[in-house]
């Protein structure tokens, strides 16, 4: 019958996360290439295959060993695939004479690791009998006090659907995408990035959360943000919903946000959503399914947008800081547009000048050029963010540079502005910019 594959994964991933953890292992599942999101075949004794084979692997690897499981298509003819299951383990291992004994019923290598680990029972017996059944393969390979790995090799009919699909109203196109993985797993890291490259989607990997957060910082200062970041549950310092939280703070909701997790995440779904997060997907990556998500994400972005009122610019009053008379000219025609005043400064000594004497709430905004003489950008933002009044710390600053380097917005962020932006600005770049900070 049709099934999930990827549901099939993140049931076996639910249990065997959790009892790893519980047993102080590392546990691993990934998919090598691309595989469907659904496949005809009999789901149930593959899961039985797999659990039996990793309930093994766990029973018999001590505390600080690890436990991955692979998936992998190794080839499809005539509308079947044949996929690849590799579990692998850092248990106590077999010897080579004990191998072709495996398969015995109630079999066990030495009376040692029944009284530690308890016997295999009828587990690998029947394991092999399901696997023969499906007309599949299973080898071992074992190396005593190094670890085993079971290879387990089926073939399946290939379906014609495909994951839960987004809205098909919304036109997703790969390579106009450009997506954050944020995972403290290196490999974890470079897999996603490979599995999103493959389908043609431009991806960029942070090992942490605070790592993320930079980089958000900085394509948010460019306009540029990422269209979706795709952060791990679990990390050190920083876990994902925290992470998401600070992005959310950085950036609001220009990046969808999606949860990944080997985990049962029951415990903190309420929490992740109140952070900012989008939806969630469980281990290992299916290029189909982060798609999916990924629409699912943007209509309910859509549908919030439409029920939210972006600020009114009409009649909001500006400060421009720009040393170039023509360019100052131009700017203040395009801020006309949308009904805004401004007051124009020749320099940063000016413009901190016009702050520091105007009343509390004057301005509503700051456009600071980034090169004047007498006082740079820079510096005039870091001096109008010293000053001891209220707005000072809370009024928008956005920076205006012909350089879009990633240090030119590094530096203007840390001189306290919210934004970058290059020159020549684009009219509805800079009004969009100002709807969401005002």
């Amino acid at each position: 019958e049709e099934f999930s594959f990827s549901k099939l994964l993140e049931e076996v991933n639910t249990l065997f996360s959790g009892q790893c953890e519980e047993k102080g292992l590392h546990y691993n599942c990934r998919i090598n290439g691309h595989l469907d999101g659904y496949y005809i075949g009999d789901n149930i004794k593959l899961k039985q295959v797999l659990i039996n084979i990793l309930g093994n692997a766990v029973k018999f690897t001590p505390e600080g060993g690890r436990v991955d499981l692979i998936a992998e298509k190794t080839g499809g003819f005539d509308g079947k695939s044949t996929l690849r299951f590799i579990i692998r383990d850092t248990g106590v291992g077999m010897s080579k004479d004990y191998i072709p004994k495996l398969f015995d019923t109630f079999s066990q290598e030495d009376e040692t690791a029944a009284n530690k680990y308890g016997s295999s029972g009828l587990g690998m017996a029947i394991t092999k009998s399901i696997v023969e059944m499906m007309n599949g393969n299973i080898e071992v390979d074992s190396e005593k006090g190094i670890g085993t790995t079971f290879t387990v090799t089926v073939t399946l009919m290939d379906s014609d659907k495909h994951e839960a699909e987004g809205d098909d109203s919304i036109d997703v196109k790969p390579e106009d995408m450009t997506v954050l993985i944020v995972d403290d797993d290196a490999i974890a890291c470079d897999h996603a990035k490979l599995i999103l490259e493959k389908e043609g989607i431009a991806a960029e990997t942070a090992l942490s959360g605070e790592k993320a957060v930079e980089m958000v910082k900085l394509r948010h200062a460019r306009r540029e943000p990422y269209n979706l970041i795709i952060v791990d549950w679990r990390m050190p310092e920083l876990d994902g919903v925290e992470t998401t939280r600070r992005i959310r703070q950085v950036s609001g909701d220009e990046s969808a946000i999606i949860i990944l997790t080997a985990y049962n995440l029951d415990d903190v779904q309420d929490e992740a959503v109140n952070a900012g997060v989008d939806s969630f997907i469980a281990k290992p990556l299916i290029s189909d399914t982060i798609l999916d998500e990924y629409k699912t994400a943007l209509k309910k972005k859509n549908e919030k947008g439409h029920r939210e009122h972006r600020a009114d610019l009409k009649g909001r009053r500006i400060l421009l800081a720009e040393d170039v008379e023509i360019n100052a000219e131009i700017m203040i025609n395009v801020l006309g547009m949308k009904e805004m005043e401004c007051e124009h400064a020749l320099n940063g000594r000016i413009a901190v000048d016009m702050f520091r004497e105007s009343p509390e709430g004057y301005y509503d905004a700051i456009l600071m050029d980034m090169r004047m003489p007498e006082m740079d950008g820079e510096e005039a933002c870091q001096t109008i963010r010293s000053m001891e009044r209220p707005d000072a710390r809370t009024i928008p600053i956005i920076a205006l540079t012909a350089n879009a380097f990633d240090e030119d917005v590094q530096r203007s962020l840390q001189a306290g502005m919210n934004a970058h932006l290059s020159k020549p600005v684009q009219p509805e770049t800079l009004f969009e910019t100002l709807e969401k900070m005002l």
